[in-house]
């Protein structure tokens, strides 16, 4: 029997196991991850070095100082196309009883070029927003593993996305938890971001890892989600994920790059918040709730 199939044998088994466990699906509440979304969005642009920048994560902060988690922050100077930065990844820590991590991630700057007011409600205020609730979700309840929620810095490119220009605070982060062993302990990396589009459709990601990628999806259809999380237009994503991918992480990537018709309102003034609704917040955010208790009646490794 082909490898491949073995594996999604395997998740299917593990999804159903972990389906007849429970008592009802997870409940992520999409209208309080969409009113913090527009609460960011309140800032204005968010782009690098910005005052709304800054008062976005001071924000953050004072929200997540009132849950029971560990609020640290990565500052870094980022050697970019433009000269140094400084940047600053947000982490909350919520502990567990295992010695293993998830984390869930996303980006809270955004797009910068001259002219352009861009407020991006969909492109790093919906993963601003829903990484929000999810913390307040997560400290809700017991889990076994530990769970990060990671508010990634400088996901946008600065002039032109090639080279190394992009993904500058997942890149960072990426290259610490190789260096201090951090990743080794890494069970599974969640990325999201563009995540609140009304019309809802996310990439069956390739550059994801497969069994996290294919677990998601199996969690998200046996939810009744399949036509938000379709097979039939499998696509390379260059995201945050990328750069734990690449050291051994098993990431996967949640993103909707079929933003208005033919993508128009992505990266253009036109993503505002009048695009988003509060189910679609919903429905990733149950998917990755019942995913982190998936994730826990497995073992180690993939």
């Amino acid at each position: 029997m082909p490898c491949q199939k073995i594996v999604r044998l395997l998740i299917l088994s593990l999804v159903a196991c972990a389906a007849g466990n429970a008592q009802s699906p997870p409940v992520f509440d999409g209208q309080a991850a969409l009113e913090a979304t527009r609460h960011v969005v309140s800032f204005g642009p968010r782009r690098l070095g910005s005052a709304a920048h800054e008062q976005v994560r001071q924000w953050l902060k004072t929200e997540l100082r009132q849950l029971p988690c560990e609020v640290g922050e990565d500052a870094f100077t980022a050697r970019t196309v433009l000269g140094p930065r400084a940047m600053t990844n947000l982490i909350a820590k919520f502990p567990g009883s295992s010695r293993r991590i998830v984390v869930l991630s996303g980006h809270y700057d955004t797009y910068d070029r001259p002219g352009l007011r861009f407020l991006g409600a969909n492109d790093g205020g919906s993963s601003t927003g829903i990484l929000l609730q999810l913390a307040r979700s997560v400290a809700r309840s017991a889990h076994r593993d530990t769970i990060w929620i990671v508010w990634l810095d400088g996901e946008e490119s600065l002039v032109n996305w090639s080279g190394e220009d992009h993904t500058y605070g997942s890149a960072h982060l990426a290259r610490r938890w190789r260096s201090d062993g951090t990743a080794g302990s890494i069970l599974a990396l969640i990325n999201l971001d563009m995540i609140g589009d009304a019309d809802l459709d996310l990439v069956y990601d390739l550059n994801s890892t497969v069994w996290l990628r294919d677990l998601v999806w199996s969690v998200a259809w046996r939810l009744g989600y399949s036509a938000q999380f379709p097979r039939d237009r499998p696509n390379a994503i260059a995201d945050d994920h990328v750069p734990f991918a690449e050291i051994g992480i098993a990431a996967l990537d949640l993103i909707d790059l079929d933003y208005g018709p033919d993508n128009a309102y992505w990266h253009t003034a036109n993503d505002t918040m009048d695009k988003l609704s509060a189910r679609s917040f919903g429905i990733v955010g149950q998917v990755v709730l019942e995913t982190l208790r998936v994730l826990e009646q497995r073992g180690s490794g993939g």
